[in-house]
Parts: structure tokens; C-alpha cells; sequence
């Protein structure tokens, strides 16, 4: 069976859940062979191997955390000229990206973006996109190359299936570009104890309705009743009531959870970019005619002051 690599997006050796659901995408294409580096990228090995990664590639050098992106490229270029791969496969994150599109530069490969599916195809990889603010889904395949496949978190179950996971050490040779540009330094992201809001199963976002920032407290309280991630609108953030980290939308994060909340956003093609593959939608708005309504799958029509709040509360009775 072909391999397939599959880069490793970890803290210190605690894998994120995105990695954990390429490697169930991985096993529809091939045998998965995860890539693992920087501090702590032996420590992945018993979560890798439980999900399905036949050998884990490791490497630790000062230059991961020194440097930004070229020494990961360095080292996921190593693994695909060691292995040769049939797919490599990449969290579609900002860092992810960035790192997927050196790589196929590099190798001379064609390169998919933002994959919410894979499946195998005659002629290699099949990718689904969801394109034109996911107006559409299409189908496409890489046509030169070894196909560089980055993939939307939230895009396939995580599913254990147990691999031997043997853990080799990755020969990396640092490019001459490694050391281009330097971290110069590093400030802690003050920790909400929410969910990542790309990774997250649920996402609460608030929009112009909630007319400020000491607003968002309702939109924060429902969040944390359903263990959600809490995102914003563009306008939400442009006022200053949000941070920009947790922006939803075209210029902002691109969201696929199992369950999105939209507590007074109207829905503009913007916003929509972000969230719209999300697999269930549900809108509070008291405007009837607000275009979110033509997206969701449940709409309440009212006052999100007075339809949030009732809502966080019976969730929390729910819940005992």
C-alpha cells in the first residue's frame, strides 16, 4: 500500500485534533506516516499510532522554534524525499498553508487547498472543495506531481485505529533560507479555557446585533453552557467589541463545526465565506428578512437579548 504523509500540527507533543483527523483521511489514500517535529515530537508517537500511523518521523532542533515556517518546510521536504509519497497531507491552517504551498513549490507538485473531503481515485487523490463561498463543491484532483493536500478542521470524524507507529529519527538538513527570518519574541495568548475556534465542535458568534462589547458577556455564557468556541462578525471586530482573533469570515478565520450559532450577524457573503460549511447552522435575528435565513437549518426570528439568554438557561437545566 502506498504511503502517505501526514504533517503534524502539536504542542510539545500534545497532537491537535486536526492532525488526528488527517490520519483517518489518510488511511482512505494509503498507509499514514505522520511527520512530527520540534519540542516534544517524540511524545506523539502513542497518540499517532492509536490513529492510524504505521511510523512516526521525528526531529527536534533550536531552528523550530527559532525560526518561522522554512525549517518545517526543511524537514517535511526531508520526509517526502525519504518516503515518496503518494499524498502529503497538511492542517489548512494559516501556518499549514503556508507550509503546503513551499513544499509543492519545491517539488515541483500541484497543491489543493481547504479539502472537506478525500477519497481515492484512479489517477490519485480526489479532493472536495467548498468554493465561491461555498456556493458550490467541487471535485479536483492534482494532474502533476505528488499532491500536497491541505484539509479544513472539522472535515472528517476522528477514529482510532490502532498502528504500530514506529518511531524513526528524520535526517534534516536546515536550507540556507531557514534562518531568514527570527522570532524575536513570544506573548502568551491569555487562555478563555474555550475551545480553539477553528477545531471547535460548536461555535456561538455574535454580529452588529449585540451592540457592544460588555454584550458579548451573553454570547460568551451560551458558549460555555454548550463547551463552545465564541467567534464575531467583521463589523463586531471593526467596533472593537471582539478581538480580531476571533474574527468568522472571509478576512477573518474559516470555521466548519457540527453546530454554529449566529446571534444577530445578517449574513453578508462575507461572513457567510467563513461559516458556511459549517454542518448545521442555526440564526437569531429580529430582522425576518436578514439573508442568514436563506443559509441556516433553524431560524428564530427575535430579540437576541431575550432569545439567548433563555436558551443558555435551558441548556444549563438540561444539563442538570
Amino acid at each position: 500500500m502506498a504511503e502517505v504523509l501526514v504533517y503534524v500540527d502539536h504542542m510539545d507533543g500534545a497532537v491537535r485534533k486536526p492532525t488526528l483527523e488527517l490520519l483517518t483521511l489518510a488511511r482512505r489514500i494509503g498507509e499514514p506516516v505522520a511527520v512530527a517535529v520540534g519540542a516534544g515530537a517524540e511524545n506523539t508517537a502513542s497518540t499517532l499510532a492509536e490513529h492510524g500511523a504505521a511510523r512516526v518521523l521525528t526531529h527536534d532542533a533550536s531552528e523550530y522554534a527559532d525560526y518561522l515556517v522554512v525549517p518545517k518546510v526543511d524537514a517535511l521536504q526531508a520526509a517526502y524525499e525519504a518516503v515518496s509519497p503518494a499524498a502529503v497531507l497538511v492542517p489548512s491552517s494559516a501556518e499549514g498553508k503556508e507550509i503546503a504551498a513551499r513544499l509543492a513549490v519545491r517539488i515541483g507538485s500541484g497543491i489543493i487547498t481547504d479539502a472537506v473531503d478525500l477519497e481515492a481515485g484512479d489517477e490519485g487523490p480526489v479532493a472536495t472543495q467548498s468554493v465561491f463561498a461555498a456556493s458550490y463543491s467541487t471535485k479536483s484532483r492534482v494532474s502533476k506531481g505528488t499532491p500536497v493536500i491541505t484539509v479544513k478542521p472539522n472535515s472528517a470524524p476522528v477514529e482510532a485505529a490502532p498502528a504500530a507507529g514506529a518511531v524513526e529519527a528524520l535526517a534534516v538538513s536546515f536550507s540556507a533560507q531557514a534562518t531568514g527570518t527570527k522570532v524575536a519574541a513570544r506573548t502568551p495568548r491569555e487562555s478563555t479555557g474555550r475551545p480553539e475556534l477553528t477545531e471547535a465542535a460548536i461555535v456561538v458568534s455574535g454580529g452588529r446585533g449585540v451592540n457592544g462589547a460588555g454584550n458579548f458577556a451573553i454570547i460568551e455564557a451560551l458558549a460555555d453552557s454548550l463547551g463552545a468556541a465564541v467567534g464575531a462578525s467583521r463589523a463586531a471586530v471593526d467596533a472593537g467589541w471582539y478581538p480580531h482573533t476571533n474574527q468568522v469570515g472571509q478576512t477573518g478565520k474559516s470555521v466548519s463545526p457540527q453546530l454554529y450559532i449566529a446571534s444577530g450577524i445578517s449574513g453578508a457573503i462575507q461572513h457567510r465565506a467563513g461559516m458556511q460549511t459549517s454542518k448545521t447552522i442555526v440564526a437569531i435575528n429580529k430582522d425576518s428578512e436578514a439573508p442568514i435565513f436563506d443559509l441556516v437549518d433553524y431560524g428564530v426570528v427575535g430579540d437576541l437579548f431575550e432569545v439567548v439568554p433563555q436558551l443558555t438557561e435551558e441548556i444549563k437545566a438540561r444539563k442538570g
